[in-house]
């Protein structure tokens, strides 16, 4: 495992990724709402593919929820695991028991596996704390077998706006000045270009955005705490807030009725990016033929088919 020493031109401190990590890990299923989530979509994902993946890593494994479910349902026994956090990999370790092959605790951004070993690299809301990201995409590539896929989600976009809002009025009301609370998160066209530059065949890059009610914002920043997922970009405040400026940021977070109309909610945003791409190789999919589909795209959309550049009454432009 590498020493994730802080590097003052990184946008985040890896050993407080690591210390987020450990210490939510005992209660991380109080607060695993999210990841639960996503790894049902992902799973979903992997179903629409048509082959067969025997060498699966799941990468940021928090508790080996996900790889669990693969090892049984997708690639038999032949799973491994692994995590920043040397506690949450010890849980995941005791949680799946035999269904894996393999738990280490390992940094995404220096990998401590060999080239073509994998048939397939998933990683489920890690990769958001990763400085390197282009550097780890090159890395899941050279460990990918030809013909491997690569399939990750990671948030990005406007994830937690409101809460980055919230802090930044309320900290120019009460203290003069605002800090760094929410990380800087990559957008989908980026990360897009970031598969291809890293070698990626049939590089796909698209959002979900997810969108979780809660009480208010101290609940929101508590599961924030309890998912591990608390700031840790490197120019945060090192000191604790102060109360009067928690106190206003619940006064200044949106607020809505609650289903019984006299409660107030929150609503917290969270931008899903997915990626996905192939590793070069003859068992790799190929994009069919010009004039080889055998279904009509106006038959999908229930409509009539007509010839470019004729307008919906049958006439031409001028």
């Amino acid at each position: 495992m590498s020493d994730t020493n802080t590097d003052t031109t990184a946008p985040f401190d890896r050993r407080a990724v690591r210390a987020h990590r450990d210490r939510a890990a005992t209660r991380f299923t109080e607060s695993d709402f999210l990841f639960l989530e996503t790894a049902l979509r992902l799973e979903e994902r992997l179903r629409d593919i048509r082959r067969e993946f025997i060498h699966v890593l799941d990468l940021g494994c928090h508790l080996g929820g996900l790889g669990t479910r693969l090892a049984r349902h997708r690639a038999g026994s032949h799973v491994v695991q692994c995590d920043l956090s040397p506690v949450m990999a010890g849980l995941a370790r005791a949680a799946s028991g035999s269904a894996v092959c393999a738990t280490v605790c390992a940094d995404e951004e220096a990998l401590p596996f060999a080239e073509d070993t994998f048939d397939l690299v998933v990683s489920n809301l890690s990769l958001h704390w990763v400085n390197d990201l282009p550097g780890t995409l090159v890395q899941v590539k050279k460990i990918l077998k030809p013909g491997g896929l690569f399939l990750a989600c990671l948030l990005g976009g406007t994830t937690l706006h409101e809460l980055r809002g919230a802090f930044m009025n309320a900290e120019l009301a009460i203290e003069g000045g605002a800090s760094p609370r929410v990380s800087p998160f990559a957008d989908v066209r980026d990360s897009g270009d970031l598969l291809t530059r890293a070698g990626f065949a049939l590089p796909v890059a698209d959002l979900d955005t997810i969108r979780v009610s809660f009480a208010g914002a101290l609940e929101l920043m508590r599961d924030l705490k309890g998912m591990g997922e608390s700031n840790a970009v490197a120019e945060r405040r090192k000191t604790l807030s102060r109360r009067q400026t928690l106190m206003e940021v619940s006064r200044l977070y949106p607020t809505h009725s609650g289903n019984d109309g006299r409660t107030s909610r929150i609503d917290a945003t969270f931008d899903v990016i997915w990626l996905a791409g192939w590793t070069p190789g003859p068992d790799q999919p190929q994009p069919l033929a010009p004039g080889s589909a055998t279904t009509r795209l106006a038959d999908a959309l229930k409509t009539d088919e007509r010839p470019a550049g004729e307008t919906p009454g049958g006439q031409k432009p001028r």
